[in-house]
């Protein structure tokens, strides 16, 4: 059994664990929190208008074009910000407490920056491909989940109180299982976007729990077999002719 650190979580009347973002509300002041809080899903939400606006027409599934380096960066970045924000509420929220609302600008783009970085390796990477190349990412995404890798990164993750980009560093870490399944499924894709976005945002906000995480992982390694063994069912995953 897995310990929670102990800056990740607090206890509760119960001694149980209590989620992240509860813990680094209750050390916050309430100004704080609520300027941080707003600041954070209002950027996240802006930029989920711009992704939404910007990705129509791109996603071709499996067979998507990232088209040009700076254009593609552009998007991803917006993409980023708008997937990964919410679920670093808690550290900058942790990082307000401790430095002041005035301190979270600079961790959350250096945060963001490990992201803009994981961008240029995608597109260095990223081409069409078939559904047996996608099925395989995927299982190899879901496989992945269960290593001690996976879990020591989720818990640097939960517990990191120093700089944005180290922060950005255990978040990668942590889902690039998740993020290799994005590339592979179709980057420009709102649905699976979307789908990522739940799932980071789950796993960075609530404590590691077997009875969840265990059938979540399962479920993406079937979803892999689905695509290796009928991807034409699969919506969205190859282009209509």
């Amino acid at each position: 059994m897995e310990v929670e650190p102990q800056n990740a979580t607090l206890p509760d009347a119960q001694g149980a664990g209590v989620p992240a973002l509860t813990a680094a509300l209750r050390r916050a002041t309430p100004a704080v929190t609520a300027g941080t809080l707003t600041g954070t899903l209002v950027l996240a939400g802006a930029c989920w208008i711009i992704a939404v606006w910007q990705m129509p027409g791109m996603d071709m599934g499996t067979a998507t074009q990232l088209g040009s380096f700076g254009g593609f960066i552009a998007v991803w970045a917006a993409m980023m910000a708008a997937m990964m924000l919410p679920g670093a509420a808690p550290a900058l929220l942790r990082r307000a407490h401790a430095g002041g609302v005035r301190a979270v600008p600079l961790f959350a783009g250096s945060y963001l920056a490990v992201w803009v970085l994981a961008g240029v390796v995608v597109y260095a990477v990223d081409r069409p491909h078939g559904a047996l190349a996608a099925g395989t990412v995927t299982v190899a995404a879901g496989v992945y989940e269960f290593t001690p890798v996976k879990k020591h990164f989720r818990r640097l993750g939960r517990a990191s109180t120093g700089s944005g980009f180290r922060f950005g560093l255990c978040c990668a870490g942590s889902t690039i299982g998740l993020m290799a399944m994005l590339a592979a499924l179709g980057t420009m894709s709102i649905t699976w976007m979307a789908m990522i976005t739940v799932l980071a945002c789950a796993q960075k906000l609530l404590p590691p729990k077997a009875v969840i995480d265990a059938p979540l992982a399962v479920a993406i390694i079937g979803l892999g077999a689905w695509i290796v063994i009928a991807p034409a069912s699969v919506p969205g995953l190859v282009p209509s002719m």
